[in-house]
């Protein structure tokens, strides 16, 4: 395992497994940024998901399944757990055992993460916690053809 490597894995599961926020701080430059679906991001969010992810799921674990380093660039595979017990998502408690797996791409700098690529499905953390849709129903082509179905 590189150095870097070490580092981060340290780093990476003090602060997401344990919540100990300033563990990922150290690791991260001035000018970090987090690219995700959702867009980009600093590390201050970043920090506050760290907390939410915490306050939200009791038991909260976060288990580096793989990870490998280039030289220039660190992947990890990551399979987070918990019971969820406080509202998350804005979804309340449903007090179930949840489980979710993702992968984090992390470029680095002197010794400091530059940038982070996350990849994980909120559907695999909605379906653990049993929860198939949120709001409304999404209208099926019969309604939008004005068809009604018999009940």
């Amino acid at each position: 395992m590189s150095t870097m490597l070490a580092k981060i894995a340290v780093a990476w599961t003090r602060a997401w497994g344990f919540g100990e926020t300033d563990a990922f701080e150290a690791i991260a430059s001035e000018n970090y940024v987090r690219h995700s679906k959702t867009g980009d991001e600093g590390l201050e969010s970043v920090l506050a998901q760290i907390r939410e992810s915490h306050e939200a799921f009791s038991d909260f674990d976060v288990e580096i399944i793989n990870a490998v380093d280039d030289g220039q660039l660190i992947a990890i595979h990551w399979r987070s757990k918990g019971r969820h017990t406080g509202t998350f998502m804005e979804v309340p408690p449903t007090y179930r055992e949840v489980s979710v797996d993702g992968a984090a791409f992390l470029s680095y700098s002197e010794g400091k993460i530059t940038d982070e690529t996350s990849i994980w499905d909120p559907r695999e953390l909605l379906s653990s916690m049993r929860i198939w849709h949120l709001g409304k129903r999404r209208p099926s082509p019969a309604d939008e053809k004005g068809v009604r179905s018999a009940s």
